[in-house]
């Protein structure tokens, strides 16, 4: 069995995702490159081995149950255990986004990958992460999930029908996971990475994809007796 930390980074041919695997890598973990698009993947993996992180590539669609149990099982097959699960992987609607007019099959897609997606890997992967010392999970969510800075006055996030109703909902979700794992070592918190450029928002963003990846790589590495169940983004903890 490896000594290495071995995390899973999901949607990480790209975007934040790939800088969450070159950050972890820069740890000297070894990281799986969770990706469905297999030349994507393929050469994000590449990529990420020139500059020296041990990286391997898990063909990995979160919407798809089969495949879901296939990279459970790649990862028990190279290392036998996972230490750290970064559910990065998700989708966006249009923005802004009506609810009174938005199209119900982007709702259904967006909950299938955003929330039911990361609740398929996280319950597939937990077999390997309760055999870890210190198991980490990290849920990617956004500032548009708090419900007390959708409603604060001023504060501009926009009318999404859908993408930002995921979030929150994966927010809740993650609550529930800290709920029934307190009574483990298994560490779950959700990751704000802020208005971060990519194809999500048509590189409308603010921030880099290296400086968003940035507090899902502190969540990944939290000590022992670190935070869990709870929302962070750069500056510390972010309202529900």
């Amino acid at each position: 069995m490896s000594e290495k930390t071995i995390a899973l980074v999901t949607g990480a041919n790209k975007g934040i995702g790939y800088e969450i695997a070159a950050g972890l890598g820069a740890l000297g973990w070894s990281v799986g490159v969770g990706a469905r698009d297999e030349r994507r993947r393929t050469d994000a993996v590449a990529k990420l081995r020139a500059a020296g992180t041990d990286a391997f590539g898990v063909p990995l669609d979160v919407t798809d149950d089969e495949s879901v149990t296939a990279a459970a099982q790649l990862i028990e097959e190279r290392a036998g255990r996972l230490d750290v699960l970064v559910n990065n992987a998700g989708v966006a609607g249009d923005w802004p986004e009506a609810p009174t007019t938005i199209d119900l099959e982007t709702v259904r897609r967006l909950v299938e990958t955003n929330v039911i997606g990361v609740i398929r890997v996280t319950n597939a992967m937990l077999p390997l992460l309760r055999r870890s010392a210190h198991p980490r999970i990290v849920n990617q969510s956004s500032h548009v999930a708090s419900l007390t800075l959708q409603t604060t006055p001023g504060v501009g996030l926009g009318i999404s029908g859908a993408y930002s109703p995921t979030k929150t909902y994966l927010n809740a979700v993650t609550i529930q996971y800290a709920k029934e794992l307190s009574g483990t070592n298994i560490l779950i918190n959700s990751a704000c990475p802020g208005y971060v450029a990519t194809d999500l928002n048509g590189f409308r963003g603010t921030r880099t994809p290296e400086q968003g990846a940035l507090i899902a790589i502190r969540l990944a590495a939290l000590p022992d007796d670190g935070p869990t169940g709870q929302l962070f983004d750069d500056d510390g903890v972010v309202p529900w």
